[in-house]
């Protein structure tokens, strides 16, 4: 299910959930304070429609908004528009080419209306922003609260006290916004995709009724010092941000529940001031936490979280709470003897295997859909993700990760680096901002931020650039706000960085921060088409070496069903280089070319979409999977891989392991493959065996089995290595000796058994004895070398010669809860290899797959004799019909559909 169709889907429980939380609140006379989310009945009008009309009248709650469009806050113009079916669906095609991007120029004024009963009248009644994309005048009951001006800022968060304004029962709040000129540091999706016609306008963040007495708690956290010895015992430090805006100076008590306890302390603020209220375990011993339980991200352990409340007292009157959660979790970082990037928790080394998060194109991501793609990275077995540049509407993304264990390296978008994106002049080291006026705005967005995000475990690191540097002036401003506001993490300066002495890749100047010194951190590609061979064997560049920010081996084109749904019939086949490039990225990255050479020349031409659709999934599976494996296999040398992308913006064929349908290609699988707990792992290029152990426990009496087979099917080798493996490991176990009687193509299948002979891993590798071979030459010749070209591909064409199979299948369904598992049986029969075979849930008469979807294993290959059993589950939900039919297709395997 696309991520807008869940947003058309669960959109009535979204507004359910707003009167929930709004409707007892102005009946409750003796309320002292109150939070209302101000996301329901907002409606949008272009100030072009409104030519000659008073603006103050806009804001009475006479005026007639009937006319105008209906508004999704959070979110942008354009969003709306395609979420109401103002326009036709922008992801189609090459229809986003035809929204006038000249209605966008002009302001566009937003509206809504909240109540107010009498008792609220003598308190501080406020407004607070959390985002707006980019600017706005401000108005409620017809006047005007803030100007553009002030009134700025994409990551700025913005609180008005509206108390003299406001009035009992209805009251209007209207916005006039503009999008961000040239030159200004707002929302950015850099070349991965085109961009959103509106430039995101809009307000794009919550909105919050803010009612209380004067005194609000911002951002309470939580640090963790923990016992890494016996990981149980640990140090708390919490910390909150106090405001006092009655004009008075306020005497009160802090108190925190954090669920393992309880600490208070008096405080005084002064009238106007913001108290950061701290506890130690100094001070506090009820914070030295003992027989705890750590959080931990994926593959390590639990993610565990506590609840915390945080309540200020006065005169026996609560006048604020706020609650939240929180893990205990100590993160340390440090450069190893090659200079390379190191990340701990909870002091044990931690292999960052992750991907690029970009939110929806026109920012409509919903939790269903977000918290799909997290099940999505787990499935994975993923531990991590990048956000380049501080996604999220709300802190959803972010509760997620801290919910299913998801590492988040967090920071700024090199969009503001690069004139071309920010489009007014840069600094080759520093970027866009280097003047003091640049300097301070992006300090203060940092702060937002910063405080906004900062209690959650999930966030492990601070990027305080993507490409380049922050300037030494900024950099100090950054040190000196995580001095007062989060030690709990590092913070690095670029993404890039290690490498960029003597490969400029990203930068015309070396990347080395005059204050913080290296960054140890590469950003050194490749970003397109890549064989499996360079992963093991590069030693300068991208390869499985220290830790690589941006890495990938390419596009990844859609299965056939996703492609439909994104492209008109007629632009399918022959692929029409219209609509077919305008899915792809941007610059270097708008054609397919180099992925459809490679492919042709390894695997054949192909004669229809459908053939092509299919052939590029053996491909994303034959090429992601050892880019993962080459930096499983070499860890702790290697310390971190990002694929880029994990997910993709909008429908399109490059950086994706899944599609903005929630379909996963043959990529995701072949991750799944390579972060097994327990692994055996082929090195190309160099014709051994690796064993990786990223389990928790160590494993002992293992057995690997190694079997060759030619292209007839026929068994030409095997052997066996038996041991051991400890925890977070991995070793070389085996060197292939020459195998006699190897075909042009061969087949090596790698078993992995435990002690009591039960199957932990196995994987099918199709190798060529013609190898593919690296052009380094001529990438040193590319203006930026953003991938190496190949002299020489591999040759698979000899895997038509594969006869036809057909398979055994036992296909039962059951259901659970809201949920429908999937057990399937498939036995190979024959005398041949059944290669690559892909089961497709779909719902009933149709060939719509139903998504999402958890296989725990797919794109499989059995061979003669071979029986296995496979998994599935879906979310009742998306099924329609008492049951999923499935259909079955593979390169040599007799399709078939079961019901």
């Amino acid at each position: 299910m696309k991520r807008r169709d869940y947003l058309q889907k669960t959109m009535w429980l979204f507004w359910v959930g707003i009167v929930a939380i709004s409707a007892c609140s102005p009946q409750q006379k003796d309320e002292i304070f109150r939070v209302e989310n101000l996301s329901s009945e907002w409606k949008m009008q272009s100030s072009e429609q409104l030519s000659g009309v008073d603006e103050s009248s806009i804001s009475q709650n006479d005026y007639s908004a009937d006319s105008w469009l209906q508004a999704s806050v959070p979110g942008t113009v354009l969003g709306s528009m395609a979420t109401f079916g103002v326009i036709e669906d922008p992801y189609f095609g090459i229809n986003m080419q035809s929204v006038d991007v000249e209605q966008f120029k002009k302001p566009w004024w937003f509206r809504t209306t909240f109540q107010l009963s009498a008792n609220y009248l003598s308190k501080k009644i406020s407004l607070r922003f959390n985002g707006i994309n980019y600017r706005a005048d401000l108005w409620v009951n017809g006047k005007k609260v803030a100007g553009k001006d002030e009134f700025a800022g994409t990551y700025r968060m913005f609180t008005f006290n509206i108390s003299e304004y406001a009035k009992e029962g209805g009251n209007t709040v209207a916005l006039k916004l503009w999008q961000h000129a040239d030159g200004e540091y707002s929302i950015g999706f850099v070349d991965w995709n085109p961009l959103p016609r509106d430039r995101n306008m809009g307000i794009f963040r919550e909105v919050f009724l803010e009612v209380n007495d004067g005194v609000k708690i911002r951002s309470p956290f939580v640090q963790s010092k923990v016992n890494k010895e016996n990981l149980k015992d640990a140090d708390l430090f919490i910390q909150a941000e106090i405001e006092n805006k009655s004009g008075k100076p306020v005497d009160g008590l802090v108190r925190v529940d954090f669920g393992l306890g309880t600490v208070e302390k008096k405080v005084q603020i002064a009238a106007g001031d913001t108290l950061s209220c701290r506890f130690t375990s100094e001070d506090f011993p009820q914070l030295a936490v003992k027989d705890v339980k750590f959080w931990w991200p994926n593959g390590m352990g639990d993610p565990n979280l506590y609840d915390m409340s945080v309540e200020f007292i006065s005169g026996n009157q609560v006048l604020d709470k706020v609650e939240s959660r929180y893990g205990i979790r100590e993160i340390d970082s440090y450069l190893n003897e090659d200079k390379n990037r190191v990340f701990t928790i909870n002091g044990k080394f931690v292999l960052l295997k992750g991907g690029g998060w970009v939110d929806d194109l026109l920012l409509q991501d919903t939790r269903e859909s977000v918290e799909a793609q997290m099940k999505y990275i787990r499935h994975m077995n993923l531990n991590s993700i990048r956000c380049e540049g501080f996604w999220g509407k709300t802190q959803m993304l972010y509760d997620l990760c801290d919910e299913y264990g998801i590492l988040v390296m967090v920071g700024f978008n090199c969009h503001w680096e690069w004139e071309e994106y920010l489009l007014k002049p840069t600094h080759e080291k520093y970027g866009g901002a280097v003047t003091p006026e640049d300097i301070n705005l992006l300090a203060a967005y940092w702060k937002d931020q910063m405080l906004w995000l900062r209690n959650h475990p999930s966030i492990y690191v601070w990027m305080l650039g993507s490409d380049k540097l922050p300037t030494p002036e900024l950099e100090y401003k950054y040190i000196d706000l995580f001095k007062k506001y989060d030690q709990s993490r590092p913070y690095i300066t670029s993404a890039g960085g290690a490498g960029t002495e003597d490969n400029n890749i990203v930068a015309e100047v070396p990347l080395i921060s005059e204050i913080s010194g290296p960054t140890g951190m590469k950003m050194l590609g490749p970003y397109a088409y890549t064989p499996p061979v360079y992963w093991f064997t590069d030693t300068q560049l991208g390869g499985a070496y220290g830790f690589n920010t941006e890495t990938c081996p390419g596009p990844n084109v859609m299965p056939l069903s996703s492609l439909k749904k994104m492209l008109p019939e007629e632009s399918l086949w022959p692929i029409d280089k219209k609509y077919w490039e305008y899915h792809t990225g941007r610059n270097a990255f708008t054609t397919l070319d180099r992925f459809r050479k490679a492919m042709d020349e390894r695997y054949g031409p192909s004669g229809s979409v459908e053939e092509f659709a299919f052939k590029s999934q053996v491909s994303n599976y034959e090429l992601m999977r050892p880019m993962f494996e080459a930096f499983i296999a070499h860890k702790p040398k290697s310390t971190g891989l990002v694929q880029w992308m994990l997910n993709s913006a909008w429908p399109e064929l490059y950086w994706q392991l899944y599609d903005t349908y929630l379909q996963p290609n043959g990529s995701f699988y072949g991750v799944r493959k390579a972060c097994n707990p327990i692994h055996a792992i082929y090195r190309y290029g160099f014709d051994d065996i690796y064993l990786a152990n990223e389990d928790l426990n160590d494993a002992g009496n293992l057995t690997v089995k190694i079997t060759a087979y030619d292209i007839n099917s026929q068994q030409i080798f095997s052997d066996e290595w038996k041991g051991d493996i400890a925890t977070n490991k991995s070793k070389f176990i085996y060197k292939l000796p020459e195998i006699k009687g190897l075909t042009s193509v061969w087949f090596l299948r790698l078993n992995v058994f435990d002690q009591n002979n039960n199957e932990v891993d196995h994987s099918t590798y199709w190798l060529s004895q013609k190898k593919d071979e690296l052009d380094y030459e001529a990438a040193k010749k590319l203006e930026w070398p953003f991938y190496t070209p190949l002299k020489a591909y591999a040759d698979f064409k000899a895997l038509d010669k594969l006869p036809k199979v057909n398979l055994d299948y036992d296909y039962q369904y059951q259901k659970e809860g809201e949920k429908g598992n999937i057990t399937l049986t498939v036995r190979n029969p024959g005398a041949a290899i059944a290669f690559f075979t892909y089961f497709d849930l779909v719902n009933t008469g149709t060939d719509d797959p139903i998504l999402p979807v958890y296989w725990n294993d797919n794109y499989v290959t059995l061979m003669p004799g071979e029986e296995r059993v496979y998994t599935a589950q879906i979310d009742l939900v998306n099924l329609k019909g008492e049951k999923p039919e499935l259909k079955v297709k593979a390169w040599n395997v007799e399709p078939i559909r079961i019901k």
